[in-house]
């Protein structure tokens, strides 16, 4: 399975500190947050690892990772995003390295307590389709949100005002090849960028989605509070951990 770590952005929620870096390499605790997405995938298996990055700082992040050597792996792939297009734009510049593989997506600003070790393994068994990662929020209508009809997820709604679940769609996806076939269906919203719940919609009127719940704490890094806060959880708890 490959690994698609999504890096793009202006990350305006955290201006000024973006006006001269790119919002993942800002530090979580101890580590720049890139550092934490990679972990994951490592973590689960994964060696053959694209970032997908953009803006005026994308060199910063050959500067900071290399090769991924520090990391134990042999070589990183990168690729760039060039305006602000949305998630399933930058998803879409991964297709030449998956080779019709399985990938595992995760944004760069998600930074979680223990490991998706299960899920790939889980989704490595499942013949074809999707596999996205839930975790029960006090705020989910910040978030993607999954309508279910028992277990079974019938559509996520995208920042509800009055959420139908108590759960947000995590910054964590595994896919099978056709994601790139949906991708290049999808036409931009209203805020003008290509959805990553269009494509999980997709997936799920074609009755190919799965879904497994996060243990451990969650936190996507991308404002000022969760930032705080993932650095506070990092310190206490740690990250990654099997």
């Amino acid at each position: 399975m490959k690994g698609v770590i999504l890096a793009g952005g202006l990350g305006t929620r955290l201006s000024p500190l973006t006006k001269v870096t790119n919002k993942h390499l800002l530090p979580v605790y101890h580590k720049p947050m890139i550092y934490y997405s990679i972990e994951a995938l490592i973590n689960a298996g994964i060696q053959d690892i694209l970032i997908v990055t953009g803006g005026n700082n994308a060199g910063d992040f050959l500067k900071l990772l290399g090769n991924g050597s520090d990391f134990g792996l042999k070589h990183l792939n990168y690729t760039y995003q060039r305006g602000e297009g949305g998630i399933a734009e930058a998803l879409g510049l991964a297709e030449f390295l998956c080779n019709n593989e399985k990938i595992c997506v995760i944004l760069g600003d998600n930074i979680i307590e223990k490991n998706i070790l299960h899920a790939v393994q889980n989704f490595e068994k499942q013949p074809h389709g999707a596999k996205i990662i839930l975790k029960e929020v006090p705020d989910p209508e910040r978030f993607g949100v999954p309508v279910f009809a028992g277990d079974r997820i019938i559509k996520i709604e995208e920042k509800p005002k009055r959420p139908q679940s108590r759960y947000a769609v995590t910054g964590i996806y595994l896919y099978d090849h056709t994601v790139f076939d949906i991708i290049k269906t999808l036409k931009p919203s209203e805020r003008g960028e290509m959805e990553i719940t269009d494509v999980n919609n997709a997936y799920i009127a074609r009755g190919e989605m799965t879904w497994e719940g996060l243990e451990g704490w969650w936190k996507d890094a991308g404002t000022f509070e969760s930032l705080l806060l993932a650095s506070q959880l990092v310190a206490k708890t740690g990250a990654n951990r099997l």
